[in-house]
């Protein structure tokens, strides 16, 4: 098994043990994540397939946090919250805005990048270089900015 999945495992376990509910349910529903994903694709996943469903899941939470704060529950926001904050630990660090910009304008220089059509482009090198560390969302709106569109 690969490093990241090790860690789970141990995490995992420590919440068990430590009687941390939010942490072991959130734990048990990124595990089952994984197992389901390994099933769908027939053989176990990589290290960047793996971060890759736990940005899923960090992305889904803050879908979740957005969408309770409109319907006005709190209490449900702030378990969602709880919830991303153990899964965002199992990813490397996530970038300031200001290095994903300075990433994406050197990804569009690189590229030769001039306008809105090239956006494409821009988005495929910049998530391969930025998975991970970079919410797509912010990617893509600073690749907006600076192709013009």
């Amino acid at each position: 098994m690969n490093s990241l999945y090790e860690r789970l495992d141990q995490a995992f376990k420590q919440a068990i043990k430590q009687q941390q509910p939010v942490a072991a349910s959130t734990l048990r529903l990124l595990k089952s994540a994984i197992r389901y994903r390994e099933v769908e694709l027939k053989r176990s996943l990589t290290e960047e397939e793996l971060q890759a469903t736990v940005a899923t899941q960090v992305k889904q939470r803050r879908e979740a946090i957005g969408e309770y704060a409109k319907a006005g529950r709190p209490d449900l926001a702030n378990k969602e919250e709880e919830e991303l904050s153990v899964l965002l630990s199992f990813l490397p660090p996530q970038l300031s805005v200001e290095e994903v910009e300075t990433a994406v304008s050197q990804i569009i220089q690189e590229l030769g990048a001039s306008g809105p059509k090239d956006l494409g482009k821009v988005m495929k090198a910049a998530m391969a270089s930025l998975a991970g560390r970079a919410e797509g969302k912010l990617i893509q709106e600073i690749a907006r900015q600076h192709l013009g569109s």
